[in-house]
């Protein structure tokens, strides 16, 4: 709703930049606010994004949709052809990675949060608003780990609720490093992963999406890594990676990461097995 109302505000404030109508809008309109998107740099996802939320508030406001026209699916398929389709995809933090990240963190209060931060969504495959979204009532103790309850997310938008297991683990030990924030916080309920202030004073303040992005980015620099290539995104994409390459079931792995079509973890397993019997082996 927001990344919606977010892109029809721009389309808004370009209509009336341009003197016309937003809405209902003409679907020529719309067909040139596609070609100003294009012309000023922004992605195929980008522009489809706008074309949907313009398409919604049309049709919540009771309008013909006027991103269905050919006008604008002619402009959309010229913008494709323009731009080229192929996603930037940011690199996996795997298990290796963190490892090697995590290894000489201190304990101060903020790398406490920071390393179960990281270690939780990796081991649960969060997306960053789920991971920032939880509640120390979402965290379910079980003799073998934790039940991470995810209250609402991308793929459940109705709410109804999904549960991941995470292990407590030998090597990385997610729990572990989940409960030592947890006591070095004092948070005993509300939001897990929060703001921390001067003096490692707590915050109240719930941790932001974007958070989660800049203390992915900013241990791996620490690492010596190139921080442009992670993201937040970066921990679900480690945990399928790391998971396929070491011979994990696909089935079990999308329990975790709750993909509901194995199509869509294709292009982990690929990379992850990019030189698994590489047909130049004998001879390279």
């Amino acid at each position: 709703m927001k990344a919606y109302a977010s892109a029809f505000a721009l389309f808004v404030t370009w209509c009336r930049e341009a003197g016309a109508d937003a809405m209902p809008a003409n679907p020529l309109t719309v067909a040139a606010y596609v070609a100003h998107l294009a012309d000023t740099g922004r992605k195929p996802a980008t522009i489809d994004l706008h074309v949907a939320a313009i398409g919604a508030a049309h049709r919540a406001g009771g309008f013909d949709n006027p991103t269905g026209s050919e006008a604008v699916k002619a402009t959309l398929r010229g913008a494709r052809r323009a731009l080229g389709t192929r996603q930037t995809r940011k690199a996996p933090a795997t298990a290796e990675m963190l490892r090697k990240i995590l290894r000489k963190t201190p304990d101060t209060v903020v790398e406490q949060r920071d390393r179960a931060l990281l270690l939780l969504g990796f081991a649960a495959a969060l997306r960053r608003s789920e991971l920032v979204a939880l509640d120390v009532a979402d965290l379910e103790r079980v003799p073998d780990g934790i039940i991470v309850h995810v209250r609402r997310s991308k793929t459940d938008q109705e709410g109804a609720g999904q549960e991941i297991a995470v292990p407590r683990g030998a090597k990385l030990k997610p729990c572990e490093a989940l409960d030592a924030w947890l006591k070095a916080s004092g948070i005993t309920a509300g939001s897990v992963f929060r703001s921390i202030g001067k003096g490692g004073r707590v915050s109240a303040d719930r941790l932001t999406d974007r958070s989660v992005a800049d203390i992915v980015k900013r241990y791996a620099a620490a690492a010596g890594l190139d921080a442009t290539l992670f993201s937040g995104h970066s921990l679900r994409a480690g945990f399928v990676t790391s998971a396929l390459a070491a011979g994990a079931d696909v089935l079990k792995v999308m329990h975790v990461t709750r993909h509901t079509a194995v199509t869509t973890l294709q292009k982990y397993d690929r990379r992850a097995r990019a030189f698994d019997d590489h047909a130049g082996r004998k001879f390279l």
